[in-house]
């Protein structure tokens, strides 16, 4: 560590010296821009260096950078004119799918209807058949519990008839007149409502 701190501190007295020595120098001849006999040559040169400058920047950087900037403006003129035809297209396939949802609205609202009223139809007819068919068969009913009524009370009237007979003999010990019985039987059947 004594090593480095002496490195350190000869190198900083080499310095020192390099510096002294040109301050010293400086002090001797002057600083040369502001030695009033050089200004000519200086001015001459500034004056020759501003114009290759001039000539340089109009003539070649400043052209290219006008032509980069008009470039520019075109590309950006044209990027806004194709935003805003791709606006306009898309406001149209807006406006057509829209038009074109409207329209399968509508469609599917009129199959919908014509479903509904094939269906509807299709029910009435077989409702219709239905009653029809169960209007045949109640009819059949009717007509065979008809027939079956007609027949009981037939029997019924028969039953009766003989039931009487038999009765009237055996309180009677004779045999009672045939045409008797059957008229007091259906008599008695009438005023009782059956026919």
């Amino acid at each position: 560590m004594r090593q480095f701190s002496t490195a350190a501190l000869v190198l900083t007295g080499c310095f020192a010296v390099a510096a002294g020595q040109a301050a010293h120098a400086a002090e001797k001849t002057g600083l040369p821009q502001l030695d009033l006999t050089r200004f000519p040559p200086q001015l001459f040169w500034l004056a020759v260096t501003f114009a290759l400058l001039y000539l340089l920047m109009s003539r070649l950087a400043l052209p290219r950078v006008g032509d980069i900037l008009r470039t520019r403006e075109e590309k950006i003129a044209g990027d806004l004119n194709r935003a805003d035809q791709l606006n306009r297209d898309a406001d149209a396939a807006l406006k057509g799918y829209e038009q074109a949802l409207a329209q399968a609205r509508a469609k599917a609202t009129e199959i919908a209807a014509r479903t509904r009223a094939t269906i509807q139809a299709q029910a009435d007819a077989r409702q219709a058949e239905a009653e029809a068919r169960l209007s045949a068969q109640a009819a059949e009913a009717e007509a065979s519990i008809r027939a079956a009524r007609d027949q009981a009370l037939g029997q019924v009237r028969e039953i009766a008839t003989d039931t009487a007979a038999a009765v009237v003999a055996r309180l009677l010990g004779a045999q009672p007149d045939g045409a008797g019985v059957d008229q007091a039987v259906a008599e008695e059947l009438s005023r009782r409502g059956v026919k």
